[in-house]
């Protein structure tokens, strides 16, 4: 057996070790044998380490013997612990071109791939585990810089960059769900001098969000003929996975149902859904339900929210009209109209047309939401790997890469406000026409 299948073999059993550790752990009591069962295991992943950590560090001095021919003498690898001096890879479609070469049977690992790998690593210069070559760090930020900026919806969310010794987020909030008097905050109060004698002891009330980091990968395939042209690569599959990673974000932060993926706020408990009219015609738009989901938007995230609409909404908005007299004037501020924006404009909040949206009368097809109360986790870095086995009979490569990351909004639940009795939320649909 190989050095490398066995440490992947050792790795694995670690961590069902620790899995199974982590579900007896949380049961709601334990017992004597629940405890002496946590502690062997607990032991044997402690053994199970040693013998990883001497895998790892034969992998890294046989590493660090490999004759390098395509790099500088002053370049070499160090065993997997220095950062290069320079770009090892001139463009990212020569780095794919390595990837797909080293995983064919029968040739070697380009040596460039491990030495990226020891420096984004800090450690041994073994492939992990779980397969795939890391991408130089900056073709990687690149790629993953348009992920997030690119998308209609990840931009506007808060974004937190996870470290590199976490697998997730566990952040405490202020869990408030009402601004009645004694609610606020989760519990703070305060009084006048006066009425200090006869208070009660208030205290604010906090909550947990726990997120956990989760891959996003993205598949295609690559022709023989194309591999060879490394300019072609640099262009087709830099934007290409770029623009679909942002695509597939934006739909989870959506539309996403929270199972190894990003809970979408449609279907959050802290969205609220408006009704429509009654008596409303199928497929429309009416300005009542403009103005009922306005006043659901919880006013302190009025300035920083923005509608979410289906473009078939479009001739919808252009119609509506609030009357003054004989007359009326526009709801709808169209582009470039009154607003002077580039975005239209409802209640003076810009209009985005989105393709996530759902399509016109279904749930989802107009939504009024503030989404930096949506949390975004992400874990830099970015992983590629191919296969020639998928598409072998076509002639094609098979090309995966794979990031990690995850995301929910933040408030639990709609708020109970202070005076009224409709609750309120920065997130916002209409009901389903």
């Amino acid at each position: 057996m190989s050095i490398h299948k066995k440490l992947r073999q050792l790795q694995q059993q670690k961590s069902g070790l620790v899995a199974q550790s982590s579900e007896i752990l949380q049961k709601e009591s334990l017992t004597d044998e629940d405890v002496a069962s946590v502690k062997s295991k607990q032991d044997e992943v402690t053994k199970l380490n040693a013998q990883i950590e001497a895998l790892q560090a034969q992998i890294e001095l046989e590493a660090s013997m490999e004759p390098v021919h395509t790099l500088e003498a002053d370049d070499k690898p160090t065993g997997g612990h220095a950062e290069p001096k320079k770009p090892v890879f001139s463009s990212f479609g020569e780095q794919l071109k390595a990837i797909i070469s080293s995983g064919t049977p029968g040739n070697d690992v380009d040596p460039r791939l491990l030495e990226i790998h020891a420096a984004a690593s800090g450690g041994a210069a073994a492939i992990p585990s779980d397969g795939g070559y890391m991408i130089q760090s900056d073709f990687a930020q690149g790629i993953i810089k348009n992920t997030y900026d690119t998308g209609l919806l990840a931009s506007r969310c808060m974004q937190v960059e996870i470290g590199p010794n976490s697998n997730g987020l566990i952040s405490n909030t202020v869990d408030e769900t009402s601004r009645a008097t004694g609610s606020r905050m989760g519990g703070i109060q305060v009084y006048r001098a006066n009425e200090a004698d006869t208070v009660t002891g208030k205290k604010p009330k906090f909550g947990k969000i726990e997120q956990k980091l989760e891959k996003l990968m993205g598949i295609a395939y690559m022709t023989d003929e194309l591999m060879e042209d490394a300019t072609a690569l640099e262009s087709i599959y830099y934007q290409g996975f770029s623009d679909e990673f942002a695509f597939v974000l934006d739909d989870e932060i959506f539309r996403g149902n929270g199972a190894g993926q990003c809970l979408g706020f449609l279907n959050a408990e802290a969205t609220i859904v408006v009704n429509k009219e009654s008596g409303q015609d199928p497929d429309t738009v009416v300005k009542e339900n403009i103005d009922n989901m306005w006043s659901r938007m919880r006013a302190r995230n009025r300035a920083n929210a923005v509608w979410l609409i289906n473009q078939e909404i479009e001739p919808q908005l252009e119609n509506l009209q609030m009357g003054i007299g004989t007359g009326g004037v526009p709801v709808y501020m169209a582009p470039g109209g009154i607003a002077d924006t580039p975005l239209a404009r409802l209640k003076g909040r810009p209009v985005i047309p989105i393709e996530q949206a759902s399509a016109l009368g279904d749930l989802g097809d107009i939504n009024l939401v503030d989404l930096s109360e949506y949390l975004l986790i992400k874990k830099g870095g970015l992983k590629q790997d191919s296969s020639i086995h998928v598409r072998f009979i076509y002639g094609e490569n098979t090309l995966r890469f794979t990031m990690r990351n995850n995301g929910q909004p933040i408030p639990r639940k709609p708020i109970t406000p202070y005076k009224g009795t409709k609750m309120l939320s920065p997130f916002v649909t209409l009901q389903a026409r």
